[in-house]
């Protein structure tokens, strides 16, 4: 008599799972989401503390935490997505990764399967703790933030963060380098479109990946925290172009992962 053993796991759920015990497995992830948490409790307790002794541009809570997303912590959030692929050329790790999940284009949408749902509620946390503090700091003084707007911008966060998270990703499949990949998004995210809406069309800004996600932060009725006025489309709008970038991404990504040895 013989009998049968059954297999369970591998495929793409085995992989995510192995993608997830990774991505927490490593200190420089625990490092980077503190970090950025850090950087954006400092940012939003030093300008509520401005509003509160009579800054001449009022604000609210909410343009807060926008505009510290955008300065610092997204910096953090390129680091983590960054090393999550590049640690593994580095180390060699890549070699048993594609060993184990040896259908390829299975490896980075595996990574997008965990990044996503974790850089989104890092958002959400990480914008929540930013107004919580602000707000508290600046008492009376600056512009209100109602439930509704606050939240809107903790999701739009929360989005921007997931879907930057997934670009790093293709771009870090692309490259196999920490230093290139952070150094190609980080021109992406300023240099590039500054440079272009300065030379070319001044609208061009906003159709890259930093600008749209400070817009799709920008709750309807709130003034763009960088440079004031009322955003240039809607909240929705900038998350599409945000998931547009990613997608492209992760689409080069993969096929030079296809492409290409380990």
């Amino acid at each position: 008599m013989t009998t049968t053993e059954t297999v369970r796991g591998g495929g793409l759920s085995g992989a995510i799972a192995s993608e997830w015990t990774k991505l927490w497995s490593v200190r420089a992830t625990w490092w980077c989401l503190s970090g950025g948490l850090l950087t954006m409790l400092l940012y939003s307790g030093v300008s509520g503390l401005s509003q509160h002794i009579g800054d001449n541009r009022p604000e609210g809570a909410h343009s807060m935490v926008a505009a510290g997303a955008i300065y610092m912590t997204e910096f953090f959030v390129i680091a983590v997505a960054t090393l999550f692929v590049t640690s593994e050329y580095a180390n060699g790790g890549i070699r048993s990764t594609l060993q184990w999940v040896p259908v390829r284009r299975q490896v980075p949408v595996a990574k997008a399967a965990v990044l996503v749902p974790v850089l989104f509620g890092y958002g959400l946390v990480v914008a929540l703790a930013g107004m919580a503090l602000g707000g508290s700091l600046m008492g009376s003084a600056g512009l209100p933030t109602s439930f509704g707007t606050g939240l809107l911008t903790a999701v739009g966060m929360g989005a921007f963060f997931a879907l930057l998270g997934v670009l790093c990703l293709g771009v870090g499949f692309a490259l196999r380098s920490a230093a290139g990949t952070i150094v190609t998004v980080m021109v992406l995210l300023l240099p590039l479109p500054m440079l272009l809406s300065s030379y070319v069309w001044q609208g061009t800004m906003n159709y890259f990946p930093a600008f749209a996600g400070l817009n799709a932060m920008t709750a309807p009725g709130s003034a763009n925290p960088l440079f004031g006025g009322p955003p240039p489309y809607g909240m929705g709008v900038g998350v599409v172009i945000c998931l547009v970038w990613a997608a492209a991404g992760l689409l080069v990504g993969t096929a030079v992962l296809k492409r290409r040895d380990a």
